[in-house]
């Protein structure tokens, strides 16, 4: 069970890391990258980020690239939260595709 550390890191880090998104999904079009989800390990060190893409075709090749990049990703944020944050834990970057399960479910319920 995720203790009160662990959530209110979880929180900071999904709330920093959505703006971060779309401050750069601004710049491209037809793509939009929000963050789902967020889960600390109990050390602290290690965060499992959960992306939701639209349009989802383009979600593996995206978060492909996000994990490429997660250094200077991981750099931009520890400038950000320099101040509330002791450790800047390293990202795991994950297609979250609970959206397109559910849609997925409610195709099978109308038939």
């Amino acid at each position: 069970m995720d203790n009160t550390r662990q959530q209110k890191i979880s929180r900071l880090v999904q709330k920093e890391l959505s703006e971060m998104f779309l401050k750069q999904t601004k710049l491209t079009k037809g793509l939009l990258v929000s963050v789902s989800g967020v889960r600390i390990s109990s050390d602290l060190q290690i965060a499992n980020v959960y992306l939701s893409v639209f349009p989802s075709e383009k979600a593996v090749e995206t978060v492909r690239n996000v994990n490429e990049n997660v250094k200077s990703l991981r750099f931009d944020f520890g400038q950000r939260v320099r101040h509330q944050l002791r450790v800047i834990p390293d990202f795991r970057f994950f297609v979250d595709d609970s959206l397109d399960y559910v849609e997925h479910i409610d195709e099978l319920l109308k038939k």
